[in-house]
């Protein structure tokens, strides 16, 4: 028999207190809880967006970096090794302008880590920066004690006993609510098993309170896995399988990264000023940590990887020619990897978090030709995103199977043990205005749902403003979006899910892998910080 249970795994409420949707936005329009102006023109737009303060260069004149790809420091037993530091270093972002960045091995993005499907990492990080780190692989499959729980520090020299670590939703003193919370001095070990289908995933800084900033300044990177599957398809490689990391940010009058914390040394007080408080928006659009760059390249099939690191800002992406057409962009993948069959959108919404794999066909376009990445949630000039400059003709093998995975997994809704509710709204929380999942903010030492391991469920989940909603270890389908079929873009297995104002979604998913406790959240990051977040065990 399917149980039906709240936004906290207990017993069923009424729909009203459920959704909750009434009460959030009413709060929002007396709280100052700001979405950001120009919200009634702009529906998209959830957050206070600042301004560069510093000249920026035109689009299409600065040249796509793409990250480097980090070499094992060694191998043991068929288990790759990897060393990442995380440092601050001051880099040349605008051309002529000096800015201060957070990193790991010194570069924004970090540097890009490849596995094999089924082959083990580890990546030892060690903390040089001024105050603790977590790290979290963004749709990895991963152990518990390596999945990068909020409080799972990496302290940095001279940081004082946890007992008295950093903020919490509790108040403004430094505290730790959390017993089981693991701190590490200096270094810490994670361990990947890679027993997971070819995908892109993306580690980033998921300390507790003081996600976003962490962001912002820098500490993001791509993981990409592979497997024979992926392998045996004639897709786009090597220097036509592009990643791209689109962010955003502001730059203040010393070029320094704009950003609107209570503490600017995010040490005691998390939270951001009551502008920014539905999430921090920047006017620079940066790929790869390039400005609207430009990438030279052959009229052929090109593959984009594409992830939205941005803290808060959403995106609608076209490739438009200069004469005005719009070139169809193919999606073959999703958060957790390949489609089971290609799906053809002109145009694709992707959220903070969310991943795409696109196939983009240059073919047709003589040398000289440009095409422009555009942002149809833009304005201004964050409606641009890059461009590509087509160099040469060029010969092209690859192609763009019927089916691409058969891999994919079929849960059905009667196999489901649990049905849940989970309401994502503005509300009050200990610390003050926030973000809740029910009635709740987050609170490291409270159980929210507590599941089996291999237990099928079905959630249910709504929304007040844009929430892209993240689960940690699990892959999920969406079954529907307000009570009809999903999007064309919903294809696929997920990660993080895109609800937007006002939106109900199901999803279904399979709670496999490993037991211990993990995360459900929102992915705006200034979300997530200010209590939209929620502990899951798997027992």
């Amino acid at each position: 028999m399917t149980e039906r249970h709240t936004a906290q795994g207990g017993t069923a409420l009424p729909r009203r207190r459920v959704l909750g949707i009434g009460g959030a936005l009413g709060l929002i329009a007396t709280g100052g809880l700001a979405l950001g102006g120009g919200m009634a023109h702009h529906p998209a737009r959830t957050g206070g967006e600042l301004r560069t303060a510093v000249p920026v260069p035109e689009p299409s004149t600065v040249p796509l970096p793409v990250p480097p790809v980090l070499a094992p420091a060694g191998t043991h037993d068929g288990v790759d090794r990897y060393e990442i530091t995380q440092r601050r270093v001051t880099a040349e972002i605008l051309p002529g302008v000096r800015t201060e960045l957070w990193t790991y091995n010194g570069t924004f993005p970090g540097p890009t880590i490849e596995s094999r499907r089924g082959r083990p990492a580890t990546v030892v990080h060690r903390n040089e920066l001024p105050v603790p780190t977590v790290v979290h692989l963004h749709g990895g499959r991963t152990p518990a004690a390596s999945d990068g729980y909020p409080t799972d520090l990496v302290l940095p020299a001279g940081w004082p006993d946890p007992a008295a670590g950093h903020g919490h939703h509790g108040g403004d003193a430094p505290k730790m609510h959390d017993e089981r919370a693991a701190t590490s001095r200096l270094t810490r070990t994670y361990t990947f098993p890679m027993d997971q289908r070819a995908a892109l995933l993306w580690y980033h800084d998921h300390r507790m309170d003081f996600t976003a900033p962490a962001i912002w300044r820098g500490l993001a990177g791509l993981h990409i896995v592979r497997d024979d599957v992926e392998d045996a398809l004639d897709l786009p490689r090597g220097p036509r399988e592009l990643p791209l990391m689109i962010t955003d940010r502001a730059f203040a009058e010393d070029g320094s990264l704009a950003y609107p914390a209570l503490d600017p040394n995010l040490r005691d007080r998390p939270g951001v000023r009551a502008p920014f408080l539905a999430g921090v928006l920047g006017d620079v659009i940066l790929v790869n940590g390039a400005p609207w760059p430009v990438h030279e390249t052959d009229a052929a099939r090109h593959r984009l990887r594409l992830l939205n690191a941005s803290n808060a800002r959403h995106y609608e992406l076209e490739a438009v020619t200069d004469d005005g057409r719009r070139l169809d962009l193919v999606q073959i993948g999703a958060d957790q990897g390949l489609l089971a069959a290609p799906v053809t959108h002109t145009s694709l919404p992707i959220a903070p978090a969310e991943r795409y794999d696109v196939i983009i066909d240059f073919a047709a376009l003589p040398p000289g030709s440009r095409v422009r990445l555009r942002n149809r949630l833009g304005t201004g000039r964050t409606r641009e995103v890059m461009a590509f400059r087509i160099a040469r003709a060029a010969r092209d093998n690859s192609r763009i199977p019927a089916a691409l995975a058969d891999d994919l997994p079929t849960w059905r809704r009667a196999e489901a043990s649990a049905v849940r509710d989970f309401a994502f709204r503005a509300g009050r929380t200990p610390h003050g205005r926030g973000w809740v999942i029910g009635d709740r903010a987050f609170d490291p030492s409270r159980t929210d749902v507590r599941t089996r391991l291999g237990a099928v469920e079905v959630w249910r989940l709504v929304a007040d403003v844009h929430h892209p909603i993240h689960l940690h270890l699990v892959g999920f389908r969406v079954l529907s979006r307000g009570g009809r079929p999903p999007l064309p873009h919903d294809a696929g297995l997920k990660d993080t899910i895109s609800l937007r104002p006002g939106e109900s979604a199901e999803i279904i998913t399979r709670f496999d892998g490993y037991r211990g406790r993990y995360l459900f959240h929102c992915h705006n990051a200034e979300h997530e910080d200010m209590g939209m977040m929620a502990n899951l065990e798997i027992i």
